[in-house]
């Protein structure tokens, strides 16, 4: 890869029942953070919602999940850099792709941006199950 190319990192969110991306290079099932579906006020937003981000972020898990979470991203980042690697695709599941694993994909998301790579992000099973309300 030419040094002044940017790596390209596709990080998106998705839902287990609707299946496993195949895609990827990584996946990270976050299903054990606690989830906002079981809380009436909560369950027809998603994880783009400040009162369902916070619901799933602020929780110890999480917080102990993004402590090892981010050296880690850090590290593959050069990694990947070094091997010349131009792309890199990482998946975020939860169960219905909605609260838990759009929440913690834009909170990567936030984290990535102080790299120099090229970023997109999208959730792939965000409008299933519903009407969105954010």
């Amino acid at each position: 890869m030419d040094r002044s190319e940017k790596l390209r990192i596709v990080l998106y969110s998705f839902g287990f029942k609707y299946g496993t991306p195949v895609d990827v290079n990584l996946v990270w099932d976050v299903r054990f953070l606690p989830n906002p579906y079981w809380v009436e006020g909560l369950r027809p937003k998603t994880g783009k919602a400040k009162e369902v981000a916070d619901y799933v972020l602020q929780s110890a898990e999480a917080k102990s999940f993004f402590l090892h979470l981010e050296p880690l991203l850090q590290f593959l980042i050069e990694q990947n850099n070094t091997a010349g690697k131009k792309t890199v695709r990482i998946a975020i599941g939860c169960t219905g792709g909605r609260h838990r694993s759009v929440a913690v994909t834009e909170r990567i998301s936030a984290f990535l941006l102080q790299f120099p790579v090229e970023l997109s992000v999208f959730h792939r099973d965000i409008e299933r199950d519903g009407e969105v309300v954010d």
